[in-house]
């Protein structure tokens, strides 16, 4: 009898009402989608736009690894460490303002890297950059799942797919344009293309109620919790990997450029060379997806990052034109990997801890992508860079133990 009034109360007109309010027509959905996804191709096409550059900088300020990793972290770093906090801001402000406004901050800090005539000026306004780009990950992807509440799976992998869009189209497109062109001239294009993504993000947003809630968010002082064998250590073991993972990514992205301009070749092909990991990591997404339904998340996440490892060690000691035959079958597994532990988060996670789940598996992740290369970075300047390639050949293939041996001794956690 106690279950009546309850399920009564929950059919409310008012509930109702707000349930209607909360339901976005089809064009409001389809002109968030698209904010989103400028959004995401934008922030991340302007970030991984680092990699390219290093070289550059590194003849322009004659740096070594250390100080060139140590750049890459000043934007990669403040992006990971403000992401919890920038996440609070759709609390207290429309994710409208938040977005746009955050996205121009990027520009803003190309533009500004543009017109630098030292390292540290130019490492404080990849800072200044990277404060804008923390608000990309977790506004846009609450946006979408908002929009498209109870059917959000498929807007969320178009929404991520857009980034690698945006990491193949951008870079290769720095690299075409330092051909012709200074750096400085390059920033100043890229800054503008920031900007203009920042004014059609408010033009998509300013009309569409992205606010609006309709599941209460999970309380910031619980802890993450996990509903698999009543403890949290799956998704302790899912973070480690991922953090790995991440720190594989990072350090390989890091020295590609460097390790294919010893292999002879030029800083078109370098550029060349991203654009196919990115296009590889796109096409990942979906076959690593396809593989973890298939066979299990825990055996694609052990074959993918072993073939990591593989990939890598190819590219390393192979002729140029081997390696980047390798390059879109490394990005594959290298990117594949991170969506497969990422949707693993869901399985491990209470629905109700999500959204907490996911900021710090998101700070996690981001986090070791800024420090690894640093610590990489050391191992260029001291044993060369075949070296510091052949760590992150290790860290990929260590990278799963844990996930393994959480499996061992707990049978059908990941759904094997």
């Amino acid at each position: 009898m106690a279950a009546t009034p309850l399920r009564c109360k929950s059919m409310t007109p008012s509930t109702t009402l707000n349930k209607k309010l909360a339901a976005p027509d089809a064009t409001a959905k389809k002109k968030t989608l698209i904010a989103a996804c400028t959004a995401h191709a934008t922030h991340d096409g302007l970030s991984d736009l680092v990699y390219v550059l290093l070289p550059v900088w590194q003849e322009m300020f004659m740096l070594s690894y250390v100080w060139l990793s140590v750049l890459r972290s000043a934007y990669a770093l403040t992006l990971a460490a403000l992401q919890i906090p920038a996440s609070s801001l759709s609390g207290r402000m429309k994710p409208a303002y938040v977005l746009s406004i955050a996205t121009a901050m990027t520009g803003l800090g190309w533009l500004a890297a543009g017109f630098t005539g030292s390292a540290l000026a130019l490492g404080a306004a990849l800072v200044f950059a990277g404060m804008g780009a923390s608000a990309q990950h977790p506004i846009a992807s609450a946006m979408v799942s908002r929009a498209y509440t109870g059917n959000a799976k498929r807007p969320l992998g178009v929404y991520n797919f857009a980034g690698d869009i945006g990491k193949s189209l951008l870079p290769a497109s720095a690299a075409f344009l330092l051909t012709f062109t200074t750096f400085h001239v390059t920033a100043t294009v890229f800054a503008i293309v920031g900007l203009l993504a920042a004014v059609l993000i408010w033009a998509l947003l300013k009309d569409v109620p992205t606010h609006i809630e309709t599941e209460p968010r999970a309380s910031a002082s619980r802890p993450v919790e996990t509903v698999v064998n009543g403890s949290s250590g799956a998704f302790r073991v899912l973070l480690c990997t991922a953090v790995l993972d991440s720190a594989v990514r990072m350090g390989l992205l890091t020295f590609l450029p460097f390790i294919i301009k010893g292999n002879g070749g030029s800083l078109p092909q370098a550029g060349l060379a991203l654009t196919l990991v990115f296009i590889g990591g796109a096409v990942g997404k979906f076959a690593c997806g396809w593989m973890s339904d298939r066979f299990g998340t825990l055996n694609t996440i052990i074959v993918t990052e072993l073939a990591t490892a593989l990939l890598i060690a190819v590219v390393l000691v192979s002729p140029l034109p081997v390696g980047l035959a390798a390059l879109p079958f490394l990005g594959a597994v290298l990117n594949g990997t991170s969506s497969v532990l990422y949707g693993a988060v869901t399985d491990v996670v209470e629905s109700t801890r999500l959204e907490k789940a996911f900021s710090v598996f998101y700070t996690g992740t981001i986090g070791s992508g800024a420090l690894a290369p640093v610590l990489y970075g050391f191992a260029g300047d001291h044993a060369g860079v075949t070296s510091a390639a052949m760590i992150v050949v290790a860290t990929a293939a260590l990278s799963v133990v844990p996930v393994w041996l959480y499996a061992l001794r707990h049978p059908g956690t990941f759904n094997d």
